[in-house]
């Protein structure tokens, strides 16, 4: 131990003048505790939702979707344009449009989609979001039925359907009719199966058909307006998508998830960071209570630190003392606040002291995503912070003037 951190280390373990000098320390490292233990705490749960909603997305949609029109022998063409990126794990065409669902006098607007369940089951997880019903109609649909269609469960509970239910889908696109003009195109369903993604905006306006019968139905006569894309490695999805657009031509409109859902990712990072920062302040009051315990500090031990230029010691040497005294109050209220938030997370996490109401949100306890990467920047940007704090009553002490101290202090 080197000579200055045992001064140091000394002067803020001996007893104190008055109850006032100690208080102050302790507040110094119980302000730099709580505020790094809040704003880990705070990224923690922060990262969760975050992760825990890029999951529902991802569950529901492909990594990278390919949106044009296309014949069927366009199919082919860009399935073997795919196939070259041995990024591309799988692949699935489908037929995406906008219609109305009619039921016992209700209506509500819809997205409807139509794929090969074999196929789009690779390219996401939408098959373990089935609640009710089954998803093997829409592969073998029976001849002498409606065409089988599967709904969200949020969009089944407004229309108050079921499965079993029959629903009529009206296109806003109107097929002409003799001497009629133009009518609404419309076409029976059947409701087969009911799914829950975690996502309500999948969840109020999603219905799922098979790829026929919503090819026949927007009038692309076995074509598809849309690719879903499974990459080996997510985080290659821009780069991926990137060559694509140059492969594909303008032709094509190539879309990432991240792409798809901007403004709901913008919101989530603009939120984590004015979260940090009102956060941060915490830790910076604590730095001035740092600065102004140091500062008491210089003024109690003026006689001492005459005494030690007295005897030989240079500025340097007190300069070190402080400092080392502020390193002190930082690492200990920086490690205290670091084991205080792993545990909070932790605790979090296995107990479900917070609980969401389960129908508002599709998470009954708050998601914890604790990374080593929150920590260290918390730790670091906290420890640089208070050891700054400590620089001007280290500079200010190491001026005092031995002979003055030593007749004034």
């Amino acid at each position: 131990m080197s000579t200055e951190l045992f001064i140091a280390r000394r002067y803020l373990l001996a007893k104190r003048k008055g109850l006032f000098a100690m208080i102050t320390t302790v507040i110094g490292v119980a302000g730099v505790a709580l505020g790094v233990a809040a704003l880990i705490v705070t990224l923690a749960i922060m990262d969760g939702f975050q992760s825990d909603i890029k999951r529902k997305i991802i569950d529901a949609q492909a990594h990278v979707t390919v949106y044009g029109r296309m014949q069927p022998r366009d199919i082919g063409t860009l399935r073997s344009v795919l196939a070259r990126d041995s990024r591309l794990a799988a692949e699935s065409p489908f037929v995406l449009g906008q219609g109305i669902l009619t039921f016992d006098g209700r209506s509500t607007g819809v997205v409807v989609k139509g794929f090969s369940p074999e196929a789009e089951f690779s390219v996401n997880s939408l098959k373990k979001a089935l609640t009710h019903g089954s998803w093997e109609p829409l592969s073998n649909p029976a001849k002498d039925a409606p065409p089988p269609v599967v709904l969200g469960e949020e969009l089944a509970k407004n229309l108050g359907l079921w499965t079993g239910d029959d629903v009529v889908l009206v296109s806003p696109q109107g097929s002409a009719a003799a001497g009629m003009g133009l009518l609404p195109k419309m076409k029976k369903f059947r409701v087969v199966g009911l799914t829950r993604t975690g996502y309500y905006e999948f969840d109020n306006t999603m219905a799922y058909c098979p790829f026929a019968a919503a090819s026949d139905f927007f009038g692309l006569a076995g074509g598809a307006n849309g690719f879903g894309i499974r990459l080996n490695d997510i985080d290659q999805a821009p780069a991926a998508a990137a060559d694509l657009r140059r492969a594909l031509g303008f032709s094509f409109n190539v879309k990432t998830y991240a792409d798809m859902n901007e403004t709901l990712f913008a919101a989530l990072k603009l939120e984590k960071f004015v979260m940090s920062l009102v956060l941060a302040l915490i830790i910076l009051v604590a730095t001035f209570n740092i600065a102004s315990n140091l500062l008491m500090m210089s003024v109690e031990k003026l006689r001492d630190i005459g005494i030690l230029r007295a005897m030989g010691a240079g500025p340097g040497f007190v300069r070190r003392v402080f400092l080392w005294e502020g390193n002190l109050i930082a690492v200990t209220g920086i490690t205290l606040g670091v084991l205080l938030s792993v545990g909070i997370s932790v605790f979090i996490s296995v107990y479900p002291v917070v609980q969401l109401p389960s129908d508002i949100y599709y998470v009954t306890k708050v998601p914890v995503n604790l990374r080593l990467r929150d920590v260290l920047a918390t730790a670091g940007i906290s420890y640089l912070l208070c050891m700054l704090s400590a620089v001007y009553p280290a500079l200010r002490a190491s001026r005092v003037s031995p002979v003055d101290a030593i007749r004034y202090g």
